[in-house]
């Protein structure tokens, strides 16, 4: 389905698209879409978003005084149009947000210049795209009518429900929450209207929490819908690998988490070395001009973790196509790497393979292996059995280990995952290979294999970013901000954590890895990492569509392709790698001599567009600043969905535990209260400032602690109290405690 967002994109893109264009980019067929597409363009034009010139074609309006923002609100009221590149925020007055809610994607006329420390203001002329298709709500009655009303404070609307929705009203000791469907969202003075279309009643009922949690992040429960059929290849020639050695690393427990690509090694005389990355070959098996494929994929870019399986943005039959099996033949999209005595890559190269895994490395394999004493001697019941590949995975955990090194050099960062003490969250904090919006690394750990896949596939996917920006390619990209330093005001809140003996550099700045070594106490450490990981932004999706303005060997991009099983951007990236392997250009037009463009060493000779210009519409389509605000969105829910999801199983172990004494590390300081983290249970809760009654507390920022104005006592970021649980909120996933 189309969106206002999606027509002023396309029409951003281009230099004036006629009626019948228009329809084919936006892939409108049917009458009903033709008429919603017409009013859409009617009022466009009224509000001087678009013109339409003498030749009947459609174009944006360059110098137009609109804005592309996204609302974000607080619970407190305060509304703000938050624009993209670090621009200042907008402020909007409820008045004249014209029924945008949070999230929303919009568009802002400023009606008043900011000056000194105040916003500019602004008023909301267009809504582009509405976040929220379902609401989660509580139903009320109203004046006698039936209301559903937003459990998210954000929301300032009400909307009004058909009578018999009455049964569904708000008990607080069954905490029925209910799905709503809008029917009609608010405009001018009419009411938003919709309906419920499901109850949940989640007091000391566990197994709704996922439906709950996924609503409140506004994902789609992806069930039998997701019926995209893969093709049937077609014949081509491949190198065929199957009799080497392939090995697939994998941590994750469930039967259907996300499909991940295999290693292969072959070394070679003066301890050089080809490294294989086999990536399942999706993209060959879609097509991606299929209008109801569009559709799908627009319910779901990225596949996630449930507590006992995953919801796959890929369906069954592709992903049984495409993935790994142990000792079957299987189709693959490949990198070869050409590394010297040092683990460094020389050259490179892309193919059409085909592969067959001799092996499933497991986390018990790589503790095993790099838990024995000397690597001549295979005393382990568990290598035993795989002692023909032993010599392969020394040398594929090395290659690892060293890439991981030159990365940290260049900048990145390591930060531990958190601790876990709930089992049905296991697979939540299993490494994820393919996760690169946090912005640094996790470190390398035994217990789990795929944290020594992941230095592979950053080193494979920087490749590509090197290749397709070479070639003036068309990728999602991430960059990587490598911030290796925190301010020096920023330490005096942590200085509770840290040893007496810092050292600053010219800029008043220390390095994250020096400041976690200076901290002794390992509870003090742990904590001390979800301190610092708040001062990482979070890496976003972006295109790559002036690339040839891109010095790579200055800025450290990654274009992900190598686990197109687990999100949408490694599926477009890959089908690019596809499309330049089958319909790239090897020579210019009336030129014999070929080049193999899929190989490093032809990076510096090409001087031609390697696709014509059907791949690169076809191409476009997919690389557009539409599908790419589409994926972070859709990554932001996801990030939101995994932080609740763990946050309410903490809450409902809290919740069994209410009453109980704990003792608890404060984790930071604000106004209202301080955070404790319980250490016993891994839980965080607040102790608010309005449970100290035997004083009045100060907040101190700059010192991050709340200090008594009578008594003098204080409490600040690492001291340890003792607390009581005394109330839980599922709805909010909220625990408070009090001290004793």
């Amino acid at each position: 389905m189309f969106t206002t967002s999606s027509i002023i994109d396309y029409l951003s893109q281009s230099e004036g698209l006629e009626y019948k264009k228009l329809c084919r980019s936006l892939k409108i067929t049917k009458k009903s879409d033709k008429d919603k597409l017409d009013i859409a363009l009617t009022a466009l034009e009224k509000l001087e978003i678009i013109n339409k010139n003498a030749e009947n074609e459609y174009t944006c309006k360059k110098d137009g005084n609109h804005i592309v923002a996204k609302i974000r609100c607080s619970s407190k009221g305060y509304c703000f149009a938050v624009r993209e590149n670090n621009t200042e925020d907008i402020y909007i007055k409820e008045n004249l947000l014209n029924y945008a809610w949070n999230g929303d994607k919009v568009l802002v006329r400023i009606i008043k210049d900011g000056y000194r420390r105040r916003s500019p203001e602004g008023i909301v002329d267009c809504i582009l795209e509405r976040t929220n298709q379902i609401l989660l709500s509580k139903v009320e009655i109203l004046n006698n009518d039936v209301y559903a009303i937003p459990i998210d404070d954000r929301i300032l609307s009400k909307i009004k429900l058909p009578k018999d929705d009455k049964k569904y009203t708000y008990k607080p000791e069954n905490k029925n929450i209910v799905e709503v469907e809008i029917d009609r969202f608010p405009i001018g003075q009419d009411e938003g209207l919709g309906h419920v279309i499901k109850e949940l009643q989640l007091n000391n009922n566990e197994e709704l929490d996922t439906d709950f949690v996924l609503s409140k992040s506004n994902i789609c429960n992806i069930g039998n819908e997701n019926l995209i059929e893969p093709k049937k290849l077609e014949k081509r020639e491949r190198i065929d690998l199957s009799e080497k050695n392939s090995f697939l690393f994998r941590s994750w427990n469930s039967d259907n988490s996300p499909m991940l690509p295999m290693i292969q090694i072959e070394q070679g005389k003066n301890k050089n070395t080809k490294l294989w990355i086999h990536t399942n070959n999706v993209a060959e098996r879609l097509d991606f001009n299929n209008k109801k494929s569009s559709e799908i994929f627009l319910n779901g870019f990225e596949s996630l973790p449930l507590l006992n399986s995953w919801q796959n943005y890929l369906s069954e039959s592709v992903r049984n196509a495409s993935k790994f099996e142990l000792g079957e033949k299987k189709e693959a999209i490949s990198l070869c790497l050409h590394l010297n005595a040092d683990n460094e890559v020389i050259q490179w190269s892309f193919h059409l393979a085909l592969v067959k895994c001799s092996l499933i490395v497991g986390s018990d394999h790589t503790d095993a292996l790099l838990s024995r004493k000397s690597k001549t001697r295979i005393t382990s019941r568990l290598l035993k059995p795989i002692k023909e590949y032993i010599e392969d995975l020394d040398k594929i955990l090395e290659i690892s280990t060293s890439f991981r090194q030159r990365h940290l050099l260049d900048g990145q960062v390591e930060i531990p995952q958190p601790l876990n003490k709930i089992e049905s969250l296991k697979e939540f904090f299993v490494h994820n290979p393919a996760e690169y919006s946090k912005g640094y690394f996790e470190p390398l750990k035994k217990e789990d294999c795929q944290t020594y896949l992941s230095p592979i596939l950053y080193e494979a996917n920087l490749i590509w970013f090197k290749h397709s920006n070479q070639y003036n390619l068309k990728s999602a990209i991430y960059y990587s901000n490598g911030t290796d330093n925190i301010n020096a005001n920023e330490i005096i809140k942590y200085s509770e954590f840290v040893n007496n003996d810092i050292e600053l550099n010219e800029e008043g700045n220390l390095s994250f890895s020096q400041l976690i070594k200076l901290c002794s106490d390992d509870n003090k450490k742990r904590v001390l990492h979800k301190l610092l990981i708040n001062e990482f932004k979070e890496n976003q999706l972006s295109l790559n569509s002036e690339s040839k303005y891109i010095n790579d060997s200055e800025y450290p991009y990654i274009s992900p392709w190598t686990v197109p099983g687990y999100d949408f951007s490694n599926l477009i990236n890959q089908y690019c790698i596809f499309n330049m392997i089958i319909n790239g250009r090897k020579s210019k037009k009336n030129n014999i001599d070929e080049i193999n463009i899929v190989e490093s060493n032809s990076l510096k000779l090409v001087n031609w567009d390697i696709f014509n210009s059907s791949t690169s519409k076809n191409l476009d389509i997919l690389f557009s600043n539409f599908i790419i605000d589409k994926l972070n969105d859709y990554k932001n829910k996801v990030k939101q969905y995994k932080s609740n999801m763990i946050s309410i199983k903490k809450v409902r172990k809290a919740e069994k535990l209410l009453g109980n004494i704990y003792s608890g590390l404060i984790l930071s300081v604000q106004s209202y209260g301080f955070f404790v983290e319980l250490s016993e249970l891994n839980v965080e809760g607040l102790v608010h400032v309005s449970t100290l009654n035997n004083d009045w507390y100060e907040y101190r920022s700059r010192q991050n602690l709340l200090i008594g104005r009578k008594s003098k006592k204080s409490y600040k970021v690492g001291d340890l109290i003792e607390v009581k649980i005394i109330k839980v909120d599922i709805l909010k996933y909220q625990i408070d405690l009090e001290l004793t």
